[in-house]
Protein backbone atom coordinates (compact mmCIF):
# COMPACT_ATOMS: atom_id res chain seq x y z
CA UNK A 1 0.00 0.00 0.00
CA UNK A 2 2.98 2.57 0.73
CA UNK A 3 4.72 1.50 -2.62
CA UNK A 4 0.84 2.79 -4.26
CA UNK A 5 0.97 5.82 -2.43
CA UNK A 6 4.40 6.49 -3.15
CA UNK A 7 4.18 6.35 -6.78
CA UNK A 8 0.73 8.15 -6.85
CA UNK A 9 3.04 11.13 -5.12
CA UNK A 10 5.90 10.54 -7.59
CA UNK A 11 3.39 11.16 -10.47
CA UNK A 12 1.67 14.00 -8.64
CA UNK A 13 5.33 15.85 -8.22
CA UNK A 14 5.92 15.01 -11.85
CA UNK A 15 2.56 16.81 -13.06
CA UNK A 16 2.83 19.46 -11.21
CA UNK A 17 6.20 20.57 -11.93
CA UNK A 18 5.35 19.62 -15.68
CA UNK A 19 2.25 22.43 -15.15
CA UNK A 20 4.74 25.17 -13.40
CA UNK A 21 8.07 24.64 -14.81
CA UNK A 22 8.61 28.43 -17.11
CA UNK A 23 9.22 26.27 -20.38
CA UNK A 24 6.78 25.10 -22.95
CA UNK A 25 6.15 21.43 -22.89
CA UNK A 26 4.14 20.57 -26.50
CA UNK A 27 3.68 17.14 -27.45
CA UNK A 28 2.44 16.07 -31.16
CA UNK A 29 1.43 13.41 -32.92
CA UNK A 30 3.85 12.44 -35.90
CA UNK A 31 1.19 14.13 -38.23
CA UNK A 32 0.94 17.59 -35.64
CA UNK A 33 -2.24 16.45 -33.92
CA UNK A 34 -1.32 17.96 -30.15
CA UNK A 35 -1.33 16.03 -27.04
CA UNK A 36 0.17 17.61 -24.67
CA UNK A 37 -0.16 21.50 -23.51
CA UNK A 38 1.66 22.80 -20.31
CA UNK A 39 1.04 25.63 -18.18
CA UNK A 40 3.32 27.62 -19.92
CA UNK A 41 1.45 27.20 -23.32
CA UNK A 42 -1.95 27.98 -22.16
CA UNK A 43 -0.50 31.28 -20.00
CA UNK A 44 0.81 32.16 -23.12
CA UNK A 45 -1.77 31.65 -25.33
CA UNK A 46 -4.85 31.43 -24.05
CA UNK A 47 -5.86 27.86 -24.82
CA UNK A 48 -6.67 25.19 -22.44
CA UNK A 49 -5.39 21.90 -22.82
CA UNK A 50 -8.72 20.63 -23.47
CA UNK A 51 -9.12 23.46 -26.29
CA UNK A 52 -5.84 22.05 -28.34
CA UNK A 53 -6.12 18.40 -27.32
CA UNK A 54 -6.34 16.52 -30.98
CA UNK A 55 -6.44 19.89 -32.95
CA UNK A 56 -3.83 20.07 -35.81
CA UNK A 57 -1.19 22.52 -34.57
CA UNK A 58 -1.34 24.65 -38.00
CA UNK A 59 -4.86 24.68 -37.80
CA UNK A 60 -4.96 26.71 -34.39
CA UNK A 61 -1.27 28.70 -34.99
CA UNK A 62 -1.22 29.79 -38.79
CA UNK A 63 1.79 31.99 -37.85
CA UNK A 64 4.04 28.78 -38.25
CA UNK A 65 5.70 28.19 -41.78
CA UNK A 66 4.26 24.53 -41.76
CA UNK A 67 7.11 23.74 -44.58
CA UNK A 68 9.97 25.19 -42.62
CA UNK A 69 8.70 22.98 -38.86
CA UNK A 70 8.14 19.76 -41.20
CA UNK A 71 11.69 19.85 -42.49
CA UNK A 72 13.14 20.51 -38.57
CA UNK A 73 11.17 17.57 -37.41
CA UNK A 74 11.25 15.59 -40.64
CA UNK A 75 15.25 14.31 -39.06
CA UNK A 76 14.05 13.64 -35.81
CA UNK A 77 11.04 11.20 -36.92
CA UNK A 78 13.39 9.63 -39.21
CA UNK A 79 16.72 9.69 -37.50
CA UNK A 80 15.86 9.86 -33.85
CA UNK A 81 17.65 12.78 -33.36
CA UNK A 82 17.55 16.17 -31.70
CA UNK A 83 16.35 19.24 -33.46
CA UNK A 84 17.00 22.88 -32.57
CA UNK A 85 15.77 25.87 -33.44
CA UNK A 86 17.15 29.73 -32.59
CA UNK A 87 15.68 32.96 -32.08
CA UNK A 88 18.27 34.65 -34.57
CA UNK A 89 17.48 32.35 -37.49
CA UNK A 90 13.59 32.35 -36.69
CA UNK A 91 12.49 34.95 -33.62
CA UNK A 92 9.87 32.21 -32.54
CA UNK A 93 7.81 29.63 -33.14
CA UNK A 94 4.63 30.72 -31.53
CA UNK A 95 3.75 34.13 -31.97
CA UNK A 96 3.83 34.58 -28.39
CA UNK A 97 2.84 38.72 -26.70
CA UNK A 98 6.06 40.00 -24.88
CA UNK A 99 4.19 40.87 -21.43
CA UNK A 100 7.75 40.90 -19.52
CA UNK A 101 7.97 44.88 -18.14
CA UNK A 102 12.13 44.48 -18.85
CA UNK A 103 11.67 43.49 -22.26
CA UNK A 104 8.99 45.93 -23.41
CA UNK A 105 10.38 46.89 -26.45
CA UNK A 106 9.58 43.35 -28.01
CA UNK A 107 6.31 43.08 -28.52
CA UNK A 108 6.51 39.51 -29.21
CA UNK A 109 8.49 36.39 -27.48
CA UNK A 110 11.93 35.71 -28.79
CA UNK A 111 12.21 31.68 -28.91
CA UNK A 112 14.93 29.00 -28.55
CA UNK A 113 13.18 25.60 -29.00
CA UNK A 114 14.47 22.07 -28.57
CA UNK A 115 12.35 19.02 -30.52
CA UNK A 116 13.31 15.48 -29.52
CA UNK A 117 11.51 11.93 -30.84
CA UNK A 118 8.98 9.92 -28.33
CA UNK A 119 9.53 6.18 -29.38
CA UNK A 120 7.13 3.46 -27.89
CA UNK A 121 8.23 -0.24 -26.77
CA UNK A 122 9.75 -1.20 -30.03
CA UNK A 123 11.77 1.96 -30.85
CA UNK A 124 9.15 3.32 -33.06
CA UNK A 125 8.79 6.90 -33.51
CA UNK A 126 4.89 8.07 -31.99
CA UNK A 127 5.16 11.34 -30.88
CA UNK A 128 7.50 14.69 -31.02
CA UNK A 129 8.19 17.01 -27.87
CA UNK A 130 8.75 20.38 -28.40
CA UNK A 131 10.46 22.06 -25.17
CA UNK A 132 10.00 26.55 -26.24
CA UNK A 133 12.55 28.77 -24.40
CA UNK A 134 11.68 32.04 -23.79
CA UNK A 135 14.80 33.64 -24.66
CA UNK A 136 13.20 37.63 -24.86
CA UNK A 137 15.56 38.87 -22.70
CA UNK A 138 18.66 37.72 -24.25
CA UNK A 139 17.25 38.58 -27.59
CA UNK A 140 16.55 42.37 -26.83
CA UNK A 141 19.86 42.78 -24.83
CA UNK A 142 21.81 41.38 -27.43
CA UNK A 143 19.52 43.27 -30.19
CA UNK A 144 20.03 46.81 -28.64
CA UNK A 145 23.72 46.29 -27.69
CA UNK A 146 24.56 45.41 -31.59
CA UNK A 147 22.34 48.65 -32.21
CA UNK A 148 24.25 50.85 -29.86
CA UNK A 149 27.50 49.73 -31.87
CA UNK A 150 25.59 50.34 -34.80
CA UNK A 151 25.12 53.77 -33.52
CA UNK A 152 28.73 54.30 -32.38
CA UNK A 153 30.65 53.07 -35.85
CA UNK A 154 28.17 55.49 -37.70
CA UNK A 155 28.71 58.44 -34.77
CA UNK A 156 32.47 57.54 -35.58
CA UNK A 157 31.66 58.26 -39.28
CA UNK A 158 29.80 61.39 -39.38
CA UNK A 159 30.68 65.12 -38.02
CA UNK A 160 28.61 65.74 -35.29
CA UNK A 161 27.16 69.37 -36.10
CA UNK A 162 26.10 68.67 -40.04
CA UNK A 163 25.73 65.18 -39.60
CA UNK A 164 27.92 64.79 -42.58
CA UNK A 165 30.69 62.67 -43.20
CA UNK A 166 33.59 63.49 -40.73
CA UNK A 167 36.92 63.91 -42.61
CA UNK A 168 38.55 60.69 -41.47
CA UNK A 169 35.52 58.58 -43.23
CA UNK A 170 35.15 60.97 -45.94
CA UNK A 171 38.65 61.47 -47.07
CA UNK A 172 38.54 57.29 -46.86
CA UNK A 173 35.79 57.53 -49.52
CA UNK A 174 37.67 59.52 -51.75
CA UNK A 175 40.91 57.05 -51.65
CA UNK A 176 38.37 54.35 -52.53
CA UNK A 177 37.15 56.04 -55.75
CA UNK A 178 40.56 57.15 -56.07
CA UNK A 179 41.94 53.60 -56.62
CA UNK A 180 38.79 52.31 -58.63
CA UNK A 181 39.19 55.27 -61.03
CA UNK A 182 42.66 54.24 -61.53
CA UNK A 183 41.81 50.72 -62.50
CA UNK A 184 38.44 51.61 -64.48
CA UNK A 185 39.73 54.78 -65.83
CA UNK A 186 36.15 55.95 -65.35
CA UNK A 187 35.65 59.98 -64.60
CA UNK A 188 34.20 61.39 -61.50
CA UNK A 189 34.90 64.72 -60.21
CA UNK A 190 35.43 66.52 -56.73
CA UNK A 191 33.49 69.86 -56.03
CA UNK A 192 35.42 71.87 -52.61
CA UNK A 193 32.73 74.10 -50.87
CA UNK A 194 33.75 77.25 -48.73
CA UNK A 195 31.13 79.58 -47.06
CA UNK A 196 32.18 82.96 -47.72
CA UNK A 197 33.56 85.87 -45.04
CA UNK A 198 32.62 83.46 -42.92
CA UNK A 199 34.94 85.18 -40.22
CA UNK A 200 33.07 87.85 -39.98
CA UNK A 201 29.39 85.92 -39.29
CA UNK A 202 31.29 84.65 -36.07
CA UNK A 203 33.04 88.01 -35.48
CA UNK A 204 29.56 89.75 -35.58
CA UNK A 205 27.07 87.49 -34.84
CA UNK A 206 29.50 84.78 -32.48
CA UNK A 207 30.41 81.61 -32.76
CA UNK A 208 26.96 80.18 -32.42
CA UNK A 209 25.35 82.08 -34.74
CA UNK A 210 28.05 80.26 -37.17
CA UNK A 211 27.12 77.11 -36.25
CA UNK A 212 23.69 78.03 -37.30
CA UNK A 213 25.15 78.92 -41.07
CA UNK A 214 26.91 75.85 -40.78
CA UNK A 215 24.46 73.47 -40.24
CA UNK A 216 22.08 74.98 -42.44
CA UNK A 217 24.87 74.84 -45.52
CA UNK A 218 25.45 71.51 -44.78
CA UNK A 219 21.60 70.89 -45.12
CA UNK A 220 21.84 72.95 -48.82
CA UNK A 221 24.66 70.20 -49.72
CA UNK A 222 22.39 67.16 -48.75
CA UNK A 223 19.45 68.46 -50.60
CA UNK A 224 21.00 68.62 -53.92
CA UNK A 225 23.38 64.78 -53.41
CA UNK A 226 22.36 62.37 -55.18
CA UNK A 227 22.34 58.66 -53.98
CA UNK A 228 26.04 57.84 -55.47
CA UNK A 229 27.57 60.97 -54.41
CA UNK A 230 29.54 61.40 -51.03
CA UNK A 231 29.50 64.64 -49.21
CA UNK A 232 31.91 65.53 -46.06
CA UNK A 233 32.49 68.29 -43.76
CA UNK A 234 36.53 69.21 -44.70
CA UNK A 235 37.09 71.16 -41.91
CA UNK A 236 35.64 74.71 -40.39
CA UNK A 237 33.42 76.29 -42.94
CA UNK A 238 34.68 74.18 -45.91
CA UNK A 239 32.97 71.01 -47.77
CA UNK A 240 34.08 68.41 -49.78
CA UNK A 241 31.46 66.35 -52.31
CA UNK A 242 32.86 63.17 -54.09
CA UNK A 243 30.71 63.13 -57.74
CA UNK A 244 30.74 59.59 -58.86
CA UNK A 245 30.50 58.87 -62.53
CA UNK A 246 30.17 62.51 -63.26
CA UNK A 247 32.17 64.99 -65.77
CA UNK A 248 33.14 68.36 -65.36
CA UNK A 249 29.90 69.68 -66.81
CA UNK A 250 27.81 67.52 -64.70
CA UNK A 251 29.65 68.86 -62.11
CA UNK A 252 29.78 72.04 -62.63
CA UNK A 253 25.85 72.07 -62.87
CA UNK A 254 25.49 70.69 -59.30
CA UNK A 255 28.04 73.25 -58.41
CA UNK A 256 25.83 76.32 -60.04
CA UNK A 257 22.54 74.86 -58.00
CA UNK A 258 24.73 74.15 -54.77
CA UNK A 259 25.85 77.81 -55.23
CA UNK A 260 22.24 79.57 -55.92
CA UNK A 261 20.66 77.45 -53.00
CA UNK A 262 23.00 78.90 -50.63
CA UNK A 263 22.61 82.65 -52.36
CA UNK A 264 18.89 81.82 -51.43
CA UNK A 265 19.29 80.95 -48.14
CA UNK A 266 17.83 83.06 -45.46
CA UNK A 267 19.33 81.57 -42.25
CA UNK A 268 17.33 82.71 -38.81
CA UNK A 269 18.95 83.33 -35.75
CA UNK A 270 17.86 85.22 -32.70
CA UNK A 271 14.94 86.74 -34.60
CA UNK A 272 18.10 87.94 -37.37
CA UNK A 273 17.83 86.65 -40.88
CA UNK A 274 21.34 86.03 -41.92
CA UNK A 275 22.69 85.22 -45.89
CA UNK A 276 25.73 84.15 -46.73
CA UNK A 277 27.61 82.82 -49.96
CA UNK A 278 29.21 79.96 -51.11
CA UNK A 279 32.58 80.20 -53.37
CA UNK A 280 33.05 76.69 -55.58
CA UNK A 281 36.07 74.63 -56.73
CA UNK A 282 36.01 71.52 -58.99
CA UNK A 283 38.04 69.10 -60.01
CA UNK A 284 37.57 65.97 -62.47
CA UNK A 285 39.91 63.26 -61.70
CA UNK A 286 42.64 62.64 -64.27
CA UNK A 287 45.05 59.62 -64.52
CA UNK A 288 48.10 61.96 -64.25
CA UNK A 289 47.82 61.94 -60.76
CA UNK A 290 49.51 59.99 -58.37
CA UNK A 291 47.26 59.96 -55.18
CA UNK A 292 44.22 61.65 -54.06
CA UNK A 293 45.94 64.21 -52.45
CA UNK A 294 46.74 65.88 -55.80
CA UNK A 295 42.78 65.51 -57.10
CA UNK A 296 41.77 67.80 -52.98
CA UNK A 297 44.65 70.35 -54.37
CA UNK A 298 43.42 70.67 -57.72
CA UNK A 299 39.98 70.94 -56.47
CA UNK A 300 41.18 73.25 -53.65
CA UNK A 301 43.45 75.68 -56.36
CA UNK A 302 39.61 75.89 -58.35
CA UNK A 303 38.45 77.25 -55.05
CA UNK A 304 41.28 79.65 -54.30
CA UNK A 305 40.44 81.17 -57.83
CA UNK A 306 36.58 81.74 -57.07
CA UNK A 307 37.39 83.60 -54.00
CA UNK A 308 40.58 85.46 -55.82
CA UNK A 309 37.86 86.35 -58.00
CA UNK A 310 35.39 87.62 -56.06
CA UNK A 311 33.62 84.61 -54.46
CA UNK A 312 30.29 83.25 -54.81
CA UNK A 313 30.94 82.06 -57.75
CA UNK A 314 32.46 78.25 -59.00
CA UNK A 315 35.59 77.34 -60.68
CA UNK A 316 36.66 74.67 -62.76
CA UNK A 317 40.41 73.84 -62.55
CA UNK A 318 42.63 73.74 -65.25
CA UNK A 319 43.89 70.41 -67.13
CA UNK A 320 46.31 68.36 -65.06
CA UNK A 321 48.78 69.28 -67.85
CA UNK A 322 48.21 73.15 -67.54
CA UNK A 323 48.67 72.80 -63.45
CA UNK A 324 51.80 70.70 -63.89
CA UNK A 325 53.33 73.57 -66.54
CA UNK A 326 51.90 75.99 -64.34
Amino acid sequence: MSHINSDVSEVHWLLDMFQTVDVGLVVLTIDYKIQVWNGFMENHSGLTPRQVRDRHLFDLFSEIDEEWLRRKCDPVILLKNKAFTIWEQRPYIFKFRNYRPITGSADYMYQNSTIFPITDVRGVVTHLCMIIYDVTDVATSRLELESMNGQLRQLSKTDFLTALNNRGHWEDALTTEFKRLKRSGHRSALLMCDIDHFKRVNDTFGHAAGDAVIKEVAQAVKKNLRETDVAGRYGGEEFAVLLVDTTEDQAMFFAERLRKTVENLAIEYNQQLLRVTVSVGIAEYHSSMSEHRNWIEAADKALYTSKANGRNQVTLCQSAEQLSAG
